[in-house]
């Protein structure tokens, strides 16, 4: 299972905010940064956070991206 923070990712470029930036004003801290970075789950509250800051719903900060052995079942 793998997810993908593209659409935060895009959502930083279109409103020109930095990673850092981000940090600060979503309340979050480099870590959980670093791991939506390497695709890697984060937590909840840390999903909270961002989608209070960009007044959003989970799907347009991130998507589930089925991995290869779950594409090969379907």
């Amino acid at each position: 299972m793998a997810w993908s923070y593209d659409p935060l990712w895009i959502m930083l470029i279109k409103k020109n905010i930095k990673r850092s930036e981000l940090i600060k004003l979503a309340g979050l801290n480099t870590t959980a940064i670093a791991k939506m970075g390497r695709k890697e789950p984060v937590s909840m509250e840390h999903l909270g956070n961002l989608c209070k800051f960009f007044h959003c719903g989970l799907g347009d900060i991130v998507e589930y991206v089925p991995d290869q052995e779950e594409s090969r079942e379907q």
